[in-house]
């Protein structure tokens, strides 16, 4: 279980050949999400529904895919998935799932003509577990890289990490393809500003939007949207502190953040678990 609650499940449709890949997580009942974006480069599909002044505070799912902006097409299959289980907002029609969806950039590192869509997302929803794996080159971290302005990325994967305090838990899914590199004392950030220049010029193919570090942020904790969007800000906090330079204009950097509302706490103890089990899940996979 990647929360000290059951009915948060997560699942993945790997293609370690071209790559690539995709990863959902399934919520409960009475999920509330929001979220940010900091990156200047994103990918993603439904998130303006989930700012504060919008009406439906409902998630019912959420997909981390690779593929870039064709990846999100893998969100179709998980809508399919979530349609058949009964799952979303209530309309005269039927139930409308809600599933707001990140994407990276991978398609420089296998094979660009693979990417995930919506039979890889379905598949990936069906096989979605509360015991289901949270490291390594699976999902839409199969071909996420990291450290490209240094010229030599090497593998990011997905990462994850989770910090409690009492009842409440806060666990940190994160698919780590950053244009920086992981810092995991602050030496790296003291070295790009020692040659943040010539670095960033050496490396500037890599900036133009072949990155995006994406993740979700899952609490048993009761929020509303607004204490959702501050806990994503949070997350984005942890990004900073593990990731030299995080948020370029070729990042696409975002985190959603989805409370189960099981535990009453203050919403800053929910920010700061965040910012601390994204540091830790970047740093420390």
């Amino acid at each position: 279980m990647i929360l000290g609650s059951d009915g948060v499940r997560i699942g993945h449709w790997t293609d370690p050949t071209a790559r690539t890949g995709c990863t959902v997580l399934i919520f409960p009942e009475g999920t509330v999400a929001s979220a940010e974006v900091r990156g200047g480069a994103p990918a993603s599909r439904e998130l303006d529904l989930l700012a504060p002044e919008r009406t439906v505070a409902r998630i019912d799912a959420a997909v981390l895919t690779g593929g870039s902006a064709f990846g999100l097409a893998s969100a179709d299959g998980v809508m399919r998935f979530c349609a058949e289980q009964g799952l979303g907002v209530p309309t005269p029609a039927g139930a409308v799932p809600i599933v707001p969806t990140l994407a990276l950039y991978d398609l420089m590192v296998g094979d660009p003509s693979v990417r995930p869509g919506a039979a890889e997302g379905y598949r990936a929803a069906a096989t979605a577990a509360a015991d289901g794996p949270t490291h390594g080159l699976i999902g839409a971290g199969t071909g996420a890289t990291v450290g490209k302005i240094t010229g030599t990325a090497e593998p990011g994967g997905l990462r994850s990490a989770t910090l409690t305090d009492g009842d409440l838990v806060v666990t940190a899914v994160c698919a780590v393809n950053a244009f920086g590199s992981i810092d995991t004392d602050g030496s790296v950030l003291a070295a790009t500003l020692d040659r943040a220049g010539a670095a960033i010029r050496a490396a500037a193919s890599f900036l133009e939007q072949q990155n995006t570090t994406i993740g979700v942020v899952i609490t048993n904790a009761r929020l509303d949207k607004v204490g959702c969007l501050l806990t994503a800000q949070g997350a984005h906090d942890g990004l900073a502190r593990a990731i030299a330079p995080p948020h370029t204009s070729g990042d696409g950097d975002a985190f959603i953040a989805a409370a189960t509302g099981e535990v009453d706490v203050p919403v800053d103890l929910v920010r700061l678990l965040a910012t601390a089990a994204v540091e830790q899940a970047i740093r420390h996979p």
